[in-house]
């Protein structure tokens, strides 16, 4: 039995996903990196046993009641586990944030800011005093009653609802309105009010005009139906809705994201006349604080704001809350985030900016003995941010917290007190601990995928640069922190797009569209999810299980029982398991405890029913087929081309350790990126292409990098355009052509610092970028 004070987290039986019943001891109080080619069982030990038996043991000590409220990840398949302290989990989660989510509201500083202007603010004499809810544009009381906490309205405008007013609303002149029986109905009713639907729309008079397009009036009539000589058509009491009227329902109440667009491209957004953009009440707005107003405030860049804070009013409320705020704002400033502002709407962030509120709110929170479990903090980063990052963690291992992170970044994993190598390979050639220990000791074990980068001696290998076959123009580009920015990307190489976060990379590459001169044919590979419930999987996304369910369909036992290729969804009713309605899993509700799912009891989580899974094709079922690895799969199907061809391609882009019926949901940011990749890859390629792709090498281990650069170097080989925004040098050092940004970000950034073969970047005076790329640049 370990002491109570046992200086190590002890792990022994680890089983979660592809672990092998895996032992491990890591010593606490220390910087701990995981690492290991993706896919290899690291997050799953770090994540998938360590953090959540640290919560399951937290919950086991709240009230039953309070834990139903509170999501919880299931108890981990592990023996057991000993000296472990609380953790607090930071993982790389991109969520869908809202235009009404911002700085402020992540990093919970706008609460502050608006406790100070609640019982420190200049209120107008005779004014009462507000509770701090009415300095914020997200509830009622705070809300400028006009655009709702928006700070932006959209409108209609008779140029947009009518582009040609040489037409009659017969022919069809308002636009916006929509088409088949609903149109006529609407172009009927104005006839039968009275107005002449036959006559241009510049002739009819301009009250008329204002009328017929913005009334809010909605009035009824008899409708009289044009007849046609084949159909009877009864009169009908026909309703009146304006134009404006029309696009302003759509665009709120439709579901349909077509119809939500249509309406949308008859709006135009213009700042709120009513509040200014502010998104306050005009009684927030009367409040001060040093002359400023709290939209004012919270408009201004971080650093700017901690200096305006020490020079207001001095009373003792005042200044217990400004020194509150300015010690919150400092974790954010250190960071390297001060040139953001409160105000900053959350989806306008990059991934790397994102991590880092979070880790400074972390910073800020004070706690200690606890351990820190983050999921590759560097994703997204630029190598100079990289920097100050480590020294976060510093701190909080100074603070005495343990901080255990997955990492692939080699100046994090060099930076280590304690290595944990998980591997060799991905998926079931993976599971096993190869090292736990110093850093400097991997280098002795000869299976480490890592050990050859991070004690790399030779230099990266010269190769002959490609030449540009023509170029293609952006800009002038104002948007974000661009201002008027004009680059021009070589066509027919790999171009990298760097600079630190932040800096405007992604923004630039956004207006690369198929309408350029050059472009061709353009497809953008972001790391969005390819699907957002469990029923979308690798298979059906990139058409595979189309193909897989047709090959069951035509076996002789699915012929003579009738079964189709549908038989074989797990999406539909006929061949599904009913009971779980082809989940896999039910809910099953505990009363005071939080709803758990279990294996579906009767088809035990094979998501289809007995008939179905009686039908086999060289020995598997079909709920076998989606449980074997890509890997397994290509040797299974081997013989069979269409599936051959999806296999290879996924393959090819380091995807073989998936499941084909892997969830969606259960795939990170940079695996869902690949395997639209491999969807592209698998395509038959005609003409030129241009490939856009936003930060490729997320959350993949330097080998993984390799297997994805030899894909991204074909296609250039093949004639096409590939445009990378890279954080990692070793990629930028393999590109033709650099383009980098900066030299800082926000304000402090959107320009280009230099343009040219890496090496001449690497040079490149003023570039935050030259000094990291010249360490990796063989050339």
């Amino acid at each position: 039995m370990h002491s109570a004070h046992d200086p190590y987290v002890r792990v022994r039986g680890a089983r979660e996903h592809n672990l092998k019943g895996v032992d491990v001891d890591i010593p606490r109080d220390v910087l701990a990196v995981f690492t290991g080619v993706s896919g290899s069982g690291k997050s799953s030990l770090a994540f998938g046993t360590v953090y959540a038996e640290a919560q399951r043991r937290y919950f086991e000590s709240v009230a039953p009641y309070a834990r139903r409220l509170i999501h919880q990840v299931g108890a981990p398949k592990v023996g057991e586990i000993s000296g472990l302290p609380p953790a607090v989990s930071l993982q790389q989660r991109r969520s869908a944030p809202t235009s009404r989510s911002s700085v402020g509201t992540l990093t919970n500083l706008s609460n502050s800011l608006r406790m100070l202007f609640s019982r420190a603010g200049d209120y107008p004499p005779g004014a009462e005093r507000l509770d701090s809810d009415a300095f914020s544009p997200n509830t009622a009381v705070g809300a400028c009653p006009e655009c709702h906490g928006l700070g932006r309205v959209h409108r209609t405008t008779e140029e947009s609802l009518v582009p040609d007013p040489s037409l009659s609303i017969r022919d069809g002149a308002i636009a916006a309105w929509p088409g088949a029986w609903q149109g006529k109905n609407l172009r009927d009713v104005l006839d039968a009010l009275g107005h002449d639907v036959n006559r241009p729309w510049r002739e009819l008079p301009a009250e008329e005009r204002e009328w017929i397009l913005f009334t809010d009036d909605q009035p009824v009539v008899t409708v009289h139906p044009v007849r046609d000589a084949d159909r009877i058509q009864r009169p009908y009491q026909g309703t009146y809705m304006s134009a404006r009227r029309y696009v302003m329902k759509t665009f709120s109440d439709s579901r349909s994201p077509a119809l939500r667009a249509k309406a949308e491209r008859f709006l135009s957004s213009a700042p709120c006349p009513v509040c200014g953009g502010s998104r306050l009440r005009p009684e927030a707005l009367a409040v001060t604080f040093g002359g400023r107003t709290i939209a004012g405030l919270a408009a201004l860049p971080l650093t700017e704001l901690a200096g305006l804070l020490g020079d207001g009013p001095s009373t003792e409320t005042a200044r217990v809350l400004t020194e509150d705020l300015i010690s919150r704002i400092a974790p954010v400033v250190e960071l390297g985030l001060g040139y953001l502002s409160l105000d900053r709407a959350t989806p306008t962030l990059s991934a790397g900016e994102l991590q880092r509120l979070r880790l400074a709110t972390q910073l800020r929170s004070g706690l200690f003995g606890v351990v820190y479990v983050l999921d590759e903090p560097s994703a997204g980063l630029h190598p100079a941010d990289t920097e100050a990052l480590l020294t976060v963690l510093d701190r909080l291992k100074a603070a005495g917290n343990s901080v255990f992170v997955v990492e692939h970044h080699l100046d994090v994993v060099r930076g280590a007190d304690w290595l944990v190598e998980v591997g060799p390979g991905a998926g079931e050639h993976g599971g096993r601990v190869l090292h736990s220990g110093p850093v400097a000791q991997l280098a002795e074990v000869a299976e480490s995928a890592t050990a050859r980068y991070l004690f790399a001696t030779e230099s990266a290998p010269t190769r002959r640069l490609r030449s540009a076959a023509g170029w293609l123009k952006v800009g002038p580009v104002t948007r974000h922190n661009l201002r008027a920015v004009t680059a021009e990307f070589p066509l027919g190489v790999l171009t990298a797009v760097t600079g630190v976060s932040g800096s405007g990379k992604s923004t630039l590459i956004g207006e690369i569209t198929e309408e350029l001169d050059g472009v061709g044919r353009l497809v953008s590979v972001d790391q969005k999810p390819i699907g957002r419930t469990p029923r979308s999987n690798l298979a059906t996304y990139t058409g595979l299980f189309d193909v897989v369910r047709k090959v069951f369909a035509a076996t002789d036992q699915a012929r003579e029982r009738g079964y189709g290729a549908g038989r074989f969804s797990f999406n539909v009713t006929g061949g599904r398991c009913e009971t779980c309605q082809g989940e896999g899993f039910v809910s099953v509700e505990l009363l005071f405890l939080p709803s758990t799912y279990t294996p579906c009891p009767d088809c035990g989580g094979a998501r289809y029913n007995p008939e179905t899974l009686e039908v086999p094709y060289r020995g598997r079922n079909i709920a076998e087929v989606l449980d074997l690895t890509v890997e397994s799969a290509a040797e299974f199907f081997a013989d069979t081309p269409a599936v051959a061809r999806s296999l290879r391609t996924l393959l090819d882009v380091g995807l073989g350790y998936l499941r084909l019926g892997q969830p969606a949901t259960e795939l990170s940011g940079g695996e869902a990126q690949r395997i639209k990749l491999a969807g592209e890859l698998q395509r038959g390629r005609r003409g030129h292409t241009l490939y856009l792709l936003d930060e490729p090498t997320t959350g993949l281990h330097p080998a993984d990098v390799e297997v994805l650069m030899r894909q991204l170097h074909g296609l250039v080989d093949a004639g096409h355009t590939v445009v990378v925004v890279e954080h990692d040098m070793a990629v930028v050092a393999g590109a033709d052509w650099v383009i980098d940004l900066g030299p800082g970000g926000g304000d402090r950034g959107g320009r280009i610092v230099a343009a040219g073969r890496p090496a001449e970047v690497a040079r490149a005076e003023g570039s935050v970028t030259g000094p990291y790329l010249s360490r990796s640049s063989p050339r």
